[in-house]
């Protein structure tokens, strides 16, 4: 089946106009031409989050607080890191996404630090952690360039650098949406280095929200032509997750933005995602926003892939998001919508139990 590469503009046409079977019937295909089997992947982590301070003033989060809210604020501490790795690695976890505001007192040298006991206690974990917009905020504040804070992270302990915060690659929306944050255009600069350093990375898109359909598919676009560049050899983006926009009780609902889960929208995200991004083997179902049988279809719609079980997540879960799964649970979803799993590290290598 051919692949050639779609505009924004025809990806809007068939986002509105194609029936929707039609849609998955060529997701599918397309999925089976790039996974070349019938198996879906899973993964076991732990979402820990570093810090809730943040100055990036989201309004599509429930889950920050500002610096002076000292009864709120948080730094995980040293003990609480080792007590949630070791029941990570009693569950055969292997890694920890690790994410947290833009605190503006750690440095790069702080981080440093983290990631290196992180690793000397516990060698074979790994750390898959941050994103752009916390690497610009910790390069401005320690002086220093996005490369050389990527660099240093990497010799600390980084093995791979999740594509978060992307929310939409628009800088109008991310001014709306997300003011505090890097531009659309350093998130992808900052990316492109990521893929010159040879960093596995992931890329998503969180969608729902103030953002028009044809916004949705320039940021598909953005993400295809950054992959198209990426070295030789190098990882780039290894999976595409699109979610919901979860609003419930958060700023951006009291200014009367309506965030509401349509799941033939997000089945017909999901195919547009399989079909526009035609250089990304991984496309992911993001259950936790959208909920066990409407991931199953999307595993019939280009998805390949259900991502962790997350045995912790505190983020998106306090807007709204509160489906659940476990190790079982996942695999007998997976096999209910007639798929044999496979347990997966970061880089969709293969694990056992």
């Amino acid at each position: 089946m051919a692949r050639d590469n779609l505009t924004a503009q025809e990806a809007e046409f068939l986002f509105r106009e194609a029936p929707l079977a039609e849609l998955m019937l060529i997701a599918d295909r397309l999925r089976a031409q790039a996974v070349g089997k019938n198996e879906v992947t899973w993964q076991i982590d732990r979402n820990v989050n570093i810090t809730n301070v943040c100055i990036c003033g989201c309004k599509f989060c429930n889950f920050h607080c500002k610096p002076h809210q000292k009864e709120r604020s948080f730094i995980t501490t040293p003990e609480e890191y080792v007590r949630k790795i070791e029941e990570t690695l009693a569950l055969n976890g292997d890694q920890l996404l690790l994410q947290g505001g833009l605190h503006p007192e750690l440095n790069i040298e702080w981080y440093e630090a983290l990631f290196s006991r992180l690793k000397d206690r516990f060698p074979r974990l790994k750390l898959h952690a941050l994103g752009p917009p916390e690497v610009f905020h910790i390069a401005r504040i320690s002086g220093l360039s996005v490369e050389t804070v990527l660099k240093r992270l990497m010799a600390a302990g980084l093995d791979s650098f999740p594509g978060a915060e992307a929310e939409i690659l628009d800088n109008e929306v991310r001014r709306r949406i997300s003011p505090g944050k890097c531009t659309a255009d350093q998130w992808l600069e900052i990316m492109g280095i990521a893929h010159r350093l040879g960093l596995a990375t992931s890329a998503t898109m969180m969608y729902g929200h103030v953002e028009t359909v044809k916004q949705r598919m320039e940021h598909l676009v953005k993400i295809r032509d950054l992959q198209s560049r990426k070295p030789e050899g190098s990882y780039g983006f290894i999976a595409f997750i699109p979610w919901i926009c979860r609003g419930m009780g958060t700023e951006l609902e009291r200014a009367g933005v309506r965030t509401s889960f349509s799941p033939v929208e997000y089945i017909r995200m999901i195919a547009l995602s399989r079909i526009v991004l035609n250089n990304i083997r991984n496309i992911q179902a993001s259950w936790l926003t959208v909920g066990k049988s409407v991931a199953q279809v999307a595993l019939h719609a280009g998805a390949n892939d259900m991502g962790s079980i997350m045995i912790e997540e505190n983020v998106v879960s306090s807007a709204g998001a509160d489906h659940r799964f476990d190790a079982l649970s996942i695999q007998q979803a997976i096999r209910q919508a007639g798929f044999e799993p496979r347990l997966r590290d970061q880089t969709y290598r293969y694990r056992t139990i």
